[in-house]
């Protein structure tokens, strides 16, 4: 039987989800041990390292030419290397699916800035679904209360770092191929580590160290590669949604490997960021459809 192509794209995107969560694991794991700077600069080389390899076979690393895509490669290296830096920093402190769950809002937030920086449009169910989703990141961060973790305030700089290089990309034309942006991308974070590490007090690694930061890489390289092939595949309303299975492999991996479960409220919160994202997803397909084939009139968004 034939595969859709929505099916494939949808299956790329999981396996994608639960490669990137897989890294994260693996640099939880080894940054219990190891300085994060240490940690990071490692893993980024053997990124580094295989992207560059993938890019010179496929034939498709070439640094951009125009002037306004190296301009916006530059502020989408900003936003990777800090939103790496915060997401890393946050990890080694908090559990893995608590620091997944504030992640998951990262959707509502990329369509809100969009909204206020570049004047697309967003209308009251989506600035409802995002007003929403707030709240259920409140629930699961919890600020003022006894089961604040102030480790989550990282997490919530980490997802408007993300912004900036989600944003950012948006406007690289489409001349500059996917490998070079994840060339840039991981050689900046490797470089920005690796300049730290005059500052840190190095550990020597262990053999498990060094398997660990090895997973990581392949496991992060695995992750850029099929995240891009379940984009060209399938229909981004299908595929963008599994990108909450990142989500349900946190809490499973938080479980198996750390002992670490998320309470009831996180639990209640992530359902609900989940939720109010999927519910973002569905209606800018909508209006994407309406645009292309208005057949009936639709009320505003």
């Amino acid at each position: 039987m034939a595969i859709s192509d929505n099916l494939r794209g949808s299956a790329l995107m999981m396996a994608a989800m639960v490669a990137f969560t897989i890294n994260d694991s693996c640099m939880k794991a080894v940054t219990a041990d190891l300085p994060i700077f240490q940690a990071t600069a490692m893993r980024g080389a053997l990124t580094v390292a295989a992207l560059i390899v993938i890019g010179r076979m496929s034939g498709a690393l070439r640094w951009p030419q125009r002037r306004a895509d190296l301009c916006w490669m530059v502020a989408r290296m900003f936003g990777e290397v800090t939103a790496t830096l915060t997401f890393l920093i946050a990890l080694k402190h908090m559990p893995l699916a608590n620091l997944s769950a504030v992640m998951q809002f990262l959707p509502l937030a990329v369509t809100l800035t969009a909204a206020a920086i570049l004047r697309e449009r967003v209308g009251w169910r989506r600035m409802s679904a995002i007003a929403v989703g707030f709240l259920g990141v409140m629930l699961i961060v919890r600020p003022g209360t006894d089961g604040f973790d102030h480790w989550s305030v990282l997490g919530l700089l980490s997802v408007a770092c993300v912004v900036i290089r989600d944003l950012s990309t948006r406007r690289i034309s489409a001349a500059v191929t996917s490998v070079t942006v994840a060339v840039s991308a991981a050689l900046s974070v490797a470089v920005s580590a690796a300049a730290m590490l005059p500052f840190t007090e190095l550990v020597m690694p262990t053999a498990r160290h060094s398997l660990l930061i090895a997973g990581a890489a392949i496991f992060l390289v695995g992750g850029y590669l099929t995240v891009v092939m379940s984009m060209r595949v399938g229909d981004i309303a299908v595929v963008a949604p599994f990108r909450y299975t990142s989500l349900v492999a946190a809490i499973l991996l938080g479980w198996a490997v750390f002992g670490q479960f998320p309470d009831q409220l996180t639990l209640v919160g992530s359902a609900i960021v989940v939720a109010t994202g999927i519910y973002t997803f569905y209606r800018e397909r909508r209006l994407a459809l309406a645009v292309v084939r208005p057949v009936v009139p639709l009320a505003s968004d």
